[in-house]
């Protein structure tokens, strides 16, 4: 496709010393190396206000670059054989924005890469009518595969397990995309003739 697809990578973490920085600046640079995709990149670090919530303000500019989203791409952790906390107040913080859009994956931890937390999450969006990938990326043991500057030490499998996740996720991304724009445009018809008949009736 000429147009390009707009992907939002989501962090999940907010720890403090978070690997989830280390982990999204590689999938963040894979991604833009291709430059197939126009990049959003959403924290939800940078929402969080003293008393815990989100704010609304910023919310307002989240919701807005969700919604123009064509796919999403989340990089969680797990954390007790689970997603963290602050990615679930996000996903539940927004609604339709969600809708008819795929969502693929990248996952880290210890022996099981983050695993657990992906199944988790697919059953969360399936919930808010979003398609989940059958591919996804995961770093086993994810504080060894990263040296002290962040850069990841081996590159080849990730990126080959990266690229078919993107295949699928780009093929379910203009379809739904095709099929969202079918959807507007049989109801915006189905309203006008509505309106026609009314009128009609009224004549």
């Amino acid at each position: 496709m000429s147009d390009k697809l707009n992907i939002a990578v989501i962090m999940g973490s907010t720890r403090e010393g978070r690997l989830c920085e280390r982990v999204t600046d590689w999938l963040m640079g894979e991604l833009a190396a291709l430059n197939a995709f126009r990049l959003s990149l959403i924290d939800p670090k940078d929402l969080c206000e003293p008393s815990g919530g989100l704010s609304e303000l910023v919310m307002q500019g989240i919701r807005s670059e969700l919604g123009a989203a064509d796919a999403f791409i989340v990089v969680t952790p797990e954390y007790n054989h689970s997603f963290p906390a602050p990615l679930k107040q996000l996903i539940d913080s927004i609604s339709s924005e969600w809708h008819t859009k795929p969502v693929g994956f990248v996952s880290y931890g210890g022996v099981s890469g983050g695993l657990r937390a992906v199944e988790q999450l697919r059953q969360v969006f399936v919930e808010l009518q979003s398609a989940s990938v059958r591919d996804s990326v995961c770093f086993i043991n994810a504080w060894e595969q990263f040296d002290s500057n962040g850069v990841l030490r081996e590159q080849e499998r990730p990126r080959r397990t990266l690229l078919k996740m993107l295949d699928q996720l780009s093929w379910w991304a203009s379809a739904l995309k095709q099929a969202r724009h079918e959807d507007v445009r049989h109801r915006r018809l189905s309203q006008d003739g509505m309106a026609l008949r009314l009128a009609c009736q009224a004549g």
